[in-house]
This record gives structure tokens, sequence and C-alpha cells, in this order.
């Protein structure tokens, strides 16, 4: 496909957003997060041929979930989506039931962080904390957004996760157990990720010049030595990923943090 058959990277006008350091217009909060949530991907393992961020839960599509969770928030300045080429140049209808001055739309990459990537570069000047949530993750709590944002703010990486509480065993290639592995200090990364906007971006291009790739933006801050650290994360932040986690958002849904 030719360049100028590519659906456009920005679908929807950028907002005007107030400078850095200058609060938002209803109140004495600064506007100076931005989100980028990761729906590139296409959820075969559902076995459906929606995809599965656009499947509803508890209501409504679960990608929608995640918008309206962030833009309720004072502080952030713009919402990224990043959807698959064949939807960004067509939204879904849904979508801008969202406070389309601060919602912006991109077009994922072949890989995860490419798509994360794409979104970074639609983020205004005056963002300086960058969060990315996997869209898959449809009910994430204000409580955890709160977390990972503070950590951010005090320059170092965040990551909302959850110990890890099962006895785990290492298994050869026959299913016999190699060893068990002490969990003591095992954790269970979850989205959403805050970072310094400079130090994600730092991350992205050393690993694009080391061609390296990640699913966990976290891990390419790791590789360079920048502190990332884990704050509480919380069951109803689970992945949708097969089928069965559809009736089992559902159940979460109901249920208090």
């Amino acid at each position: 496909m030719s360049d100028s058959l590519q659906p456009p990277r920005r679908i929807i006008p950028p907002p005007v957003i107030a400078s850095r350091g200058e609060a938002s217009p209803t109140s004495n909060t600064v506007r100076d997060v931005g989100v980028v949530i990761v729906a590139g991907g296409s959820g075969s393992r559902t076995g459906s041929a929606e995809l599965k961020q656009f499947r509803w839960v508890s209501g409504k599509p679960a990608l929608l979930h995640s918008v309206q969770a962030f833009m309720a928030r004072e502080d952030v300045a713009v919402v990224v989506v990043v959807l698959p080429k064949a939807y960004a140049a067509d939204p879904p209808p849904w979508l801008f039931q969202c406070d389309v001055d601060r919602l912006l739309v991109s077009v994922g990459g072949a890989e995860r962080h490419q798509s994360v990537v794409n979104g970074l570069e639609d983020l205004p000047e005056e963002v300086t904390v960058a969060v990315v949530h996997d869209a898959a993750r449809p009910l994430v709590t204000d409580d955890t957004i709160d977390r990972v944002i503070a950590e951010a703010r005090k320059g170092h990486g965040a990551v909302a996760a959850l110990p890890v509480v099962d006895t785990l065993k290492e298994v050869d290639e026959h299913g016999r157990i190699v060893r068990t592995v002490d969990r003591t200090h095992l954790w269970r990364a979850q989205t959403p990720q805050a970072f310094p906007r400079e130090l994600l971006e730092e991350a992205h291009v050393a690993a694009r010049r080391d061609r390296i790739g990640a699913t966990d933006d976290a891990a390419l801050l790791e590789r360079l030595g920048h502190p990332v650290v884990v704050v509480r994360g919380s069951e109803r932040g689970m992945k949708i990923t097969e089928e069965g986690d559809f009736a089992r958002a559902e159940a979460l849904s109901i249920l208090r943090d």
C-alpha cells in the first residue's frame, strides 16, 4: 500500500491544552498527563471476529471503560487511542461519547511497542507524565491510576502490579517439574504504567536503535538502568485474553476494589 493510501496518523484534531503549569479551566489541577491506550491488537485468542476491545463488558465497550476512566481525571490533558489501521480512519461512533477535545486516535503498529511509539508521538508538548494502558484491561480503578502517576511525578517509572500468591513451578519440555521458584519478590505486572515522558521516549528510541521489542514498557526503562517501582494494582485490572475472561470481567465489575 502506498503512503498516500495510508490512513492519517491523527484522526481527531489536537485539543487546545493549557500551557505547562497552567490549570485546567474548571479547577486548580494542572493538566500535564498524557495517556496512550493501546487498542491495536486483533484479539484472535478470544476466538471472535469482533475485536475484544470493542466487545461489551459491564454495559459498554471494553475500550470505552478505559477512555472514560482517564478522561474523568482533571490532570489528564489528552487521551490517545491507538487503533488498528482498518479502524483508525473510521473509529466506532461510541468512542465519541468522550470529551473529543481531549481525544486523539492514532494508528497502531505491527507490534505493541510500535503502537506505543505512535501514541507518544501524538502527545502534545505540554505533557510531562506519560501513562500507557492496555485496552484489554477495561476495569482500571482510579486509585491505581493515582498511584502510578504519583510515582512518575517523583521522576521514575511505576507499574501497577500484584504480588504472586500461587506456588510457581518451573517445568521442562516434557512437563516434569525442574524446580519450585521462590515467589517472595515476584509480582504480576499490569497496566497502567506511568513514566516521566522524557524517560519513556528515551527508552523507546534506544529500543528502536537496538532493535529491541517488548510487551512491557517498564522493561525498556529497566534495560537502560532507569528505576521503576511497583505500586499496588487491583484484581479488577485483569487482562481480557481468552473468551472466558469476559465472564470473569463481568463478575469483577460488580465488586468493589
